[in-house]
């Protein structure tokens, strides 16, 4: 399988060229156009258990669908619904990769996808409750932003502070803790997701999106007048 990122810079889109025999696993929606020699399969990844858990859990999409080259060789074009980067990571099978709600957009064939538990102090503060999705094997990998994707280098025993609603993926290997950055009380951090932050521990490289989709989503809840205005 060989791809190539168009449009980088502005609303990306994914070109994967197949050959026969070859399958792609991506979001429900990410599909734009296609070869008539692909086919287009609903796939629960992991199987009615695992789709209902990626829904209920990580707010992903119950049905994946399955693209098949099974006519020949063919191209497809997929691309996902913020205006945001797009970022391939090569998994070779030594790690996986943490993937946070909404991030992920598609991987070839050879990575499995599951939902990952974290811990119960993580879940509390993260931001994205106690489930991330977990991706393991060899293939690609295309997470998704909101805004662009910004990789951060992690050297061995240095750290690095990311804002809990920037955060887009990392390896399953690096150690990170969740941190109250404001003055506020713990309780309003809770409440509103703000003033945490995640605290990682290298090597490795975290992915971040340089704009926060909780955030853009309050500012236009705020445009609009309450009911009780």
């Amino acid at each position: 399988m060989d791809y190539k990122i168009l449009y980088p810079e502005a609303f990306p889109v994914v070109q994967v060229e197949m050959q026969k025999g070859e399958s792609l696993q991506a979001e429900s929606d990410a599909m734009i156009a296609m070869s008539p020699t692909i086919d287009v399969e609903g796939k629960t990844s992991g199987g009615i258990m695992g789709g209902l858990m990626r829904k209920m859990l990580t707010g992903e999409s119950f049905f994946m669908q399955q693209l098949v080259a099974s006519r020949g060789a063919g191209r497809v074009l997929i691309g996902h619904p913020l205006p945001g980067g797009i970022h391939a990571v090569e998994l070779d099978g030594s790690h996986g990769l943490t993937v946070q709600k909404g991030g992920f957009l598609a991987a070839s064939q050879g990575v499995d996808i599951d939902t990952k538990v974290q811990n119960l102090s993580k879940g509390l503060f993260s931001g994205e409750g106690f489930f991330v999705m977990n991706m393991r094997g060899r293939g690609t990998v295309f997470v998704s932003s909101y805004g662009m994707i910004h990789p951060i280098e992690v050297p061995a025993g240095e750290e690095v502070i990311i804002d809990n609603g920037h955060l887009v993926a990392w390896p399953d290997t690096m150690h990170y803790e969740i941190e109250k950055a404001s003055s506020g009380g713990i309780l309003s951090s809770l409440k509103s997701g703000e003033g945490l932050v995640c605290r990682f521990r290298g090597p490795g490289t975290v992915l971040i999106q340089t704009r926060n989709p909780e955030g853009f989503a309050g500012w236009i809840r705020s445009m609009f007048p309450s009911s009780g205005d």
